[in-house]
């Protein structure tokens, strides 16, 4: 039996069921797509539940608030892919009148669409004959040929894309690349792989010459940075804290955060004190206390970020209630997680 219809055999046995399976409608498909890029299925499924009942449609989507779309998308981070769908939306929705390219070409011309989406969406709601290529099927692949070739080098990445591409059936091209990705999520996964009960069991390279745990390759590390975020909490005029909207380039683009300093280095408590209390411009006499001397530790893709607060003392003795209406008023917007979590907590 060749691979491919060993994988049909497989994923009509044992797929999940999930919400956009079965669908060929590009909306949902496109939809589905970007909300799971860096993201697991059980974390990312919820949201494709609640923006699906939000925006039904690409027009629903198109039509919502930039910030409406960021506050939905809060906790998924890369929230650059959040701009991007909405941007999207409203191209499709008011350039091409709300029907989406047909073509993996055409799908390719749609702002963060790249190779792997366009070639999902083309093949699962187009039936063209396109190979996709994400994290599972370099797995797979690369353990069933036994190929070592560096997966995060173009030289790696144009070699399994010309064999996913030879791979493809004639017919069922939709079924066979979600099978082939659900492959890799369920049978054939990064650490403790089921092949007692693999289909491939007997003709994999990697499982004969034991070298499962050595597959695929990837030739270098991204080197992960540590910042020292130090925020304050202060009323503003209107009786609201004092936020800001974070710039477009860089993590958390255009999500709020306190008013604060980002610091490439530990600095000892005084200096960050100093340097926080020039940025949130208070007078010699208005006292800010350290919150919480344990950092709060967020982990991103490039970095690392030890999270301090400090609050002012009209802040701390303020009512329960006026915190809560704040809370309230600035849960509107769309905050970073960790930003999120404490404002959630408030009850220092």
């Amino acid at each position: 039996m060749k691979f491919a219809d060993r994988i049909l055999q497989w994923y009509s046995h044992n797929k999940r069921d999930l919400p956009w399976r079965g669908s060929t409608d590009p909306y949902r498909i496109w939809l589905s797509e970007i909300l799971m890029q860096q993201t697991r299925i059980d974390q990312g499924t919820p949201y494709y539940r609640k923006f699906l009942e939000v925006f039904p449609t690409v027009h629903h989507l198109a039509d919502a608030p930039e910030e409406q779309v960021m506050k939905l998308w809060q906790g998924l981070g890369y929230y650059n892919r959040a701009r991007n769908l909405h941007f999207t939306a409203q191209f499709v929705s008011r350039e091409l009148e709300g029907v989406f390219p047909n073509t993996y070409e055409g799908l390719l011309e749609l702002k963060g669409v790249g190779a792997y989406t366009a070639s999902a969406i083309a093949s699962i709601c187009f039936n063209e004959k396109r190979g996709v290529v994400d994290g599972n099927v370099f797995r797979v692949l690369s353990r069933y040929f036994g190929l070592a070739t560096p997966i995060d080098r173009p030289q790696g990445q144009k070699e399994f894309q010309l064999l996913a591409q030879e791979l493809l059936p004639s017919d069922h091209l939709g079924d066979y690349n979600q099978g082939l990705m659900e492959f890799g999520a369920v049978q054939c996964t990064p650490k403790k792989p089921h092949c007692g009960s693999c289909p491939f069991q007997a003709a994999c390279v990697a499982c004969r010459e034991n070298r499962i745990a050595n597959l695929p390759v990837k030739q270098g590390k991204t080197k992960v940075k540590k910042e020292f975020l130090h925020y304050g909490l202060k009323w503003a005029d209107n009786g609201q804290l004092l936020c800001r909207q974070r710039p477009v380039k860089g993590y958390w683009p255009k999500l709020y955060e306190f008013i604060g300093v980002h610091l490439k280095e530990k600095n000892s408590f005084e200096q960050a004190e100093q340097m926080l209390r020039r940025e949130m411009a208070l007078g010699e006499e208005e006292e800010l206390r350290l919150i919480n001397t344990v950092a709060v530790r967020h982990q991103l893709s490039h970095r690392a970020l030890e999270l301090y607060f400090w609050s002012t003392e009209e802040v701390r003795t303020s009512s329960p209630e006026k915190r809560l209406l704040a809370v309230q008023k600035m849960n509107e917007f769309a905050w970073p997680v960790p930003l999120a979590d404490f404002l959630q907590r408030m009850n220092f």
